[in-house]
C-alpha cells in the first residue's frame, strides 16, 4: 500500500464566465522514503495537486472528481476541522518564499514550539528542547542563539532551513516541496536539497518535490511525473523519464534545459501544444543606432570599486558598525561583450550591477564609461545620456512593473523621460517594440496582472530596449521562470547581443545558464573577485577552491537526454 495516492483527481474553478479545470483526472502515487518529482511549466496544475492535498484549495476552487488516500484512508472530502488536524501532524508543506510561512514579529523558537504544541502532547519545556533539536538537526549553527532571532536575522538558505524544521516538527509522513530551492543559489540548494534526502532516506518520509528545475529533479528525485495544462503526460522512474522521454512535450521540456557541458547557439523552444512567440530582431535592428566602437579601449572600466552599508547607528562614528558589500572590485567589460558574475547570495553582485546602473553610490573606486569617469557626469546632460545608455533587467518583472500603469505607458516611460519622442511618435514607437518583443501591440491596453511571468520579463525587457541603450544590466532575469519560458528570454537576450551588439553584464546563480551566456565570468566571494576566466576555460579548468567548489555543486545533467540539442549546437 502506498503512502499517498492520488486516484482521477480533478480540481474546478469556477469563474463567471467558465468553469477551469486545473488539474484534470490526475494520478500519482508516493512511497515511503521515496521523492516523488512534480514537474511542468507554470499554469500546468502542480502546485494544485499540492494545496489539494493540503486541503488549502483557495475558494471557488474545489475537488471536482477523484480521491485523495494516505496511508489507505481517503482524505479528500474531510471537513476542515478533521484537515486542520492532519494539517502540519500529518502532512506538512515547505513553500517557495520562507518569509511568506514565517512571522515577522515572532522569534524562530515561539513559532516552532507553538507548532509543536498543537500537535503533539508536549509540556513547554519539552516543546522547547524539541525546538532546539531540531533547529541543530536541520544544520543551522548555534541553535541556542539563533532560537531567539526573528525570522529577517537569516539568510534565504537559513530561513529556508527554518521552514523545513517547521515542516518536521511533527514528524509527519508526508512533506509537499512546492519550489523551495528556487530563489537560492547553488551551494544552499545543494544544502536543502541534501537535507530532504536525508530526511526521506533514515526516516522513511514520503516528499513530494514541486519544482520547474529539471536538474534539481535529475539530481534529486526517484519518481517523476511530467504535467502540462493540468494532465498528467508522462510518469515513471526519474532515470528512465530523463533519459529516455516517451512524450513529445516532456522531450521539448528536456531539450529546452541548459546544459552545462554542451553551449548551444539557440535554446530549443518547446514545441508541444503551442509555438514560440517571434521575437522580431531584424525589425529592431532595422533602425537601431550604429555605434562604433573602440575596439582597443573597454566599454566599462571597474577600478578598486567598494561599498559599504551602514549596520549599527549611533551618534558618534566609532559607535557606528559598517558591512562592506563590495570590497576593492576591479575588472574591464569590451564592448560587444556579455560579462558574467556569479557567487554565493550576499557575495556582492547585484551591488555591484547597481552602483554601475547608479542605483548605489559609489563610497570608493571609479567606474569608467566609454572614456569618460561616471562619477565626473555632474550636470543633468551627461548624467541623463548615461542613463539613456544603461538599462536593466530585474529579477522579478512584476515587482519591477507599475501595477496601476497600462503596459504602453510602462514601455513609454523612459522614452518621456529622455524626451527621445514627442506625441505620435511615442505611440507608434510603443507599438513597434511590443511587436518586436512578441506580444503585439494591442498588449499595450493591458495591465501586468494580465501576463503570465514570461510575457512580463518581455514587457521588462521592451521598456529596457525603448532608449535604444548601449549596455543591459540583467540581474538573475530568468531565476523565477520555468525552463520553457526561460529558452525563450535567453534566446531573446542572445539575440539582442548578436545582432544588435549590446554589450552586457549577466548576474545569475544558475551555472549551467551562465555557460550558455556568457563570454568571460567574475566568481565572487563576500565582497571580492576570486577568480577571472573566460567562461569555457571556467567550467574547464577553476583556479580557486572556491570556483572548484561552485562547479562541483552545479548539477550535471548527465542523465539528460541530448535529443533536439544537436541542431542548436
Amino acid at each position: 500500500m502506498s503512502l499517498l495516492t492520488i486516484q482521477n483527481l480533478s480540481v474546478e474553478f469556477p469563474t463567471r464566465r467558465q468553469l477551469f479545470t486545473a488539474v484534470d483526472k490526475a494520478d500519482l502515487s508516493v512511497e515511503p522514503g521515496e521523492i516523488h518529482g512534480l514537474v511542468g511549466e507554470s499554469g500546468a496544475g502542480k502546485s494544485t495537486i499540492g494545496a489539494a492535498v493540503m486541503g488549502l484549495l483557495e475558494r471557488p476552487g474545489r475537488i471536482a472528481s477523484g480521491e485523495i488516500m494516505l496511508k489507505g484512508e481517503q482524505i479528500s472530502g474531510l471537513d476542515a476541522d478533521a484537515m486542520r488536524g492532519l494539517r502540519g501532524k500529518k502532512i506538512s508543506m515547505i513553500f517557495q518564499d520562507p518569509l511568506t510561512s514565517l512571522n515577522p514579529l515572532f522569534t524562530v523558537r515561539e513559532q516552532l514550539t507553538e507548532t509543536i504544541q498543537a500537535h503533539l502532547d508536549l509540556t513547554p519545556s519539552e516543546a522547547k528542547q524539541r525546538a532546539r533539536d531540531l533547529i541543530d538537526r536541520v544544520g543551522i549553527p548555534d541553535p541556542d542563539t539563533r532560537m531567539d532571532q526573528y525570522p529577517h536575522q537569516f539568510s534565504g538558505g537559513m530561513r529556508q532551513r527554518v521552514v523545513i524544521a517547521l515542516a518536521l516538527c511533527t514528524e509527519p509522513d508526508v512533506i509537499i516541496a512546492d519550489e523551495p530551492t528556487t530563489a537560492l543559489d547553488v551551494s544552499v540548494q545543494a544544502q536543502i536539497l541534501d537535507l530532504i534526502k536525508e530526511l526521506a532516506r533514515e526516516r522513511q518520509v514520503g516528499v513530494i518535490l514541486i519544482t520547474h528545475d529539471m536538474g534539481v529533479i535529475d539530481d534529486t528525485t526517484d519518481r517523476v511525473t511530467v504535467m502540462y495544462a493540468g494532465k498528467v503526460v508522462e510518469s515513471g522512474p526519474t532515470e528512465q523519464v530523463m533519459g529516455n522521454p516517451q512524450h513529445t512535450y516532456t522531450r521539448s521540456l528536456i531539450a529546452a534545459v541548459p546544459r552545462p557541458t554542451i553551449k548551444l547557439h539557440r535554446f530549443p523552444q518547446i514545441s508541444y501544444g503551442g509555438r514560440e512567440t517571434r521575437f522580431a530582431i531584424e525589425d529592431l535592428a532595422s533602425h537601431w543606432p550604429k555605434v562604433e566602437n573602440d575596439p582597443d579601449k573597454p566599454l566599462f572600466e571597474i577600478r578598486n570599486l567598494t561599498k559599504r552599508f551602514l549596520q549599527r547607528r549611533g551618534l558618534l562614528p566609532w559607535d557606528r558598525d559598517y558591512f562592506t558589500a563590495v570590497d576593492d572590485v576591479s575588472f574591464d567589460i569590451q564592448a560587444g561583450e556579455v560579462f558574467g558574475i556569479v557567487g554565493e547570495s550576499g557575495s556582492g553582485k547585484s551591488t555591484v550591477a547597481r552602483m554601475i546602473a547608479g542605483l548605489h553610490p559609489v563610497d570608493d573606486g571609479s567606474v569608467t564609461f566609454d572614456g569618460k569617469l561616471v562619477s565626473d557626469l555632474s550636470d543633468k546632460a551627461a548624467l541623463n545620456a548615461y542613463r539613456q545608455d544603461i538599462q536593466m533587467i530585474f529579477q522579478d518583472p512584476f515587482s519591477s512593473l507599475n501595477p496601476r500603469m497600462r503596459v504602453d505607458e510602462i514601455v513609454a516611460e523612459p522614452i518621456r523621460h529622455h524626451r527621445l519622442m514627442e506625441g505620435k511618435a511615442i505611440k507608434k514607437r510603443v507599438d513597434e517594440l511590443l511587436d518586436q518583443v512578441g506580444l503585439g501591440s494591442g498588449a499595450g491596453q493591458k495591465y501586468p496582472h494580465e501576463f503570465s511571468g514570461g510575457q512580463r520579463q518581455r514587457i521588462s525587457i521592451a521598456r529596457a530596449l525603448a532608449t535604444q541603450p548601449r549596455f543591459l544590466i540583467c540581474d538573475e532575469p530568468t531565476s523565477a521562470l520555468d525552463v520553457s519560458i526561460q529558452a525563450q528570454i535567453l534566446n531573446i537576450l542572445k539575440d539582442l547581443q548578436e545582432h544588435l551588439g549590446l554589450t552586457m553584464l549577466f548576474i545569475s546563480h544558475d551555472l549551467p545558464v551562465v555557460r550558455q551566456m556568457c563570454d568571460r565570468v567574475a566568481v565572487m566571494k563576500e565582497g571580492k573577485i576570486v577568480e577571472l576566466q573566460n567562461t569555457d576555460d571556467l567550467f574547464a579548468s577553476p583556479q580557486t577552491s572556491y570556483a572548484k567548489e561552485l562547479l562541483d555543486l552545479m548539477p550535471k545533467l548527465d542523465d539528460l537526454s541530448t535529443e533536439g540539442l544537436n541542431a542548436a549546437e
